[in-house]
């Protein structure tokens, strides 16, 4: 007889542990260790499944598989996908709770409706009647098929039988794999998705799964989820504006930004996200510099600001936001070594405006010259734009497509850009961190 184990797996991370424990140890969520029984592997008297040979194919035999893509009809999520919805591949879409997620989709069904492809939309968290009144608010097309099936089996025999174009799934949470699962168990995200993904790559339909977050906005469930979708979007709030960012693609780069604004009548695409950034930024305020920021291949000009005060504590505090905070580390460390400014009793924030995350690594200009300004408070001047890597001897250091961010500062209020040099390229040239300052309060 087989052996039968019980294994503890976290709802929220899929922490897996062979003792019940009421705190996860990686994720810290309370309550979220649900038991799942398996039964280990059969004895050697047992039947074993006959071995078939393996089918091995060289790259020169196999057809042309260049991705077939299908436009989605709105230009910022085409940008963030790499040009548009592909055949046979899916799509996860995580998000906080109201952020969106099914405004979005909807517009993006009723796009793919207007150019002619069935389009199926599997509500597991909202009734039908609820989805209707959504759908016509915002104006989606009546040929929009609706079903409130979350048998994972049963949807990919439809699938396999019907062939939909454009599947959307809302949610991956209510999808059950087994007749005795429970809906948003670690068990039943994995088998759903799983099932899912196989029907919708057999049959060539783009398949879009809606997820939830974790409490530290993690996509939740298992991490072979995120493995099993060909593109992982993530959906953010920043500065009353949506963020659509591409966590993973398959078929295009990822990092990839796009810019929302919602309004009543759904998700409206921001074209010039560096004025709508900018908006609300102060003029001739200390700590405040512009940086030609670069997400995926998309230049962007927002604000990083800061601020120095002198610290009531025996260690100073550090306080980031939207900025990796130990690279802001460096940038102090190297302010107050090779610049011999004075920042051991102060207290610093660092704060990138609008509530933007940013992972270039061309900001560190930008937080220097902040930090500086705050410190010595002297605004930096109007029209100012500046862009660069920091080096531990303060040296600046060269950025990615510092030719497309000189022309975005140049399509905008800041025509004068600091930073390393480039062959070829208008802007003032600077060296060290030493000459940046010099050239900016020049």
């Amino acid at each position: 007889m087989a052996k039968v184990s019980t294994t503890y797996i976290c709802n929220e991370c899929g922490t897996q542990s062979p003792v019940k424990m009421g705190k996860c140890p990686r994720c810290g969520a309370w309550g979220s260790m649900e038991a799942q029984v398996a039964q280990a592997a059969p004895g050697r008297t047992a039947a074993r499944r006959p071995v078939t040979p393996v089918v091995v194919e060289t790259l020169s035999s196999l057809a042309d598989t260049a991705a077939q893509r299908v436009g989605s009809g709105i230009a910022e999520v085409d940008r963030v996908l790499g040009g548009g919805w592909v055949a046979g591949a899916v799509t996860l879409l995580a998000g906080e709770p109201g952020i969106g997620k099914s405004t979005l989709l909807l517009q993006l069904a009723h796009e793919m409706l207007a150019q002619g492809h069935t389009t199926l939309y599997v509500a597991g968290e909202e009734s039908l009647s609820q989805v209707k009144m959504r759908a016509e608010r915002l104006g989606v097309a009546s040929r929009l098929e609706l079903t409130r099936e979350t048998d994972a089996r049963t949807l990919a025999e439809h699938f396999r039988a019907f062939r939909p174009p454009f599947i959307i799934v809302d949610s991956v949470q209510t999808l059950v794999a087994d007749d005795d699962g429970t809906p948003g168990t670690v068990t039943q995200v994995r088998d759903g998705t799983a099932l899912l993904t196989q029907a919708a790559k057999e049959v060539g339909s783009a398949l879009v799964l809606i997820g939830h977050v974790t409490k530290q906005g993690q996509v939740a469930g298992p991490k072979v989820v995120e493995h099993m979708v060909d593109t992982t979007l993530a959906l953010e709030s920043a500065s009353g504006f949506r963020v659509l960012r591409t966590m993973k693609n398959r078929f295009g780069p990822a990092g990839e930004m796009g810019v929302f604004e919602m309004t009543t009548g759904g998700m409206r695409p921001v074209s010039n996200p560096s004025e709508a950034f900018l908006a609300e930024r102060p003029r001739g305020v200390a700590g405040s510099a512009i940086v030609a920021a670069l997400e995926g291949q998309r230049p962007l000009l927002l604000e990083v600001q800061a601020l120095a005060a002198k610290s009531p504590y025996a260690s100073p505090r550090r306080t980031v936001q939207g900025l990796d905070p130990r690279r802001v580390d460096v940038v102090l460390a190297v302010l107050e070594r090779r610049l011999e400014l004075p920042l051991a009793g102060l207290d610093v924030y660092v704060n990138v405006a609008g509530g933007l995350r940013l992972t270039d690594p061309g900001t560190d200009l930008a937080v220097a010259l902040s930090v500086y300004s705050a410190v010595t408070n002297r605004p930096i001047p109007e029209g100012t734009a500046v862009v660069g890597e920091v080096g531990l001897a303060g040296e600046l250091r060269s950025v990615a497509q510092l030719e497309r961010r000189i022309q975005e500062a140049g399509r905008t209020e800041f025509p004068r850009l600091v930073g390393p040099p480039l062959a070829g390229s208008k802007h003032v040239t600077v060296r060290t961190l030493a000459e940046a300052i010099a050239a900016v309060w020049a």
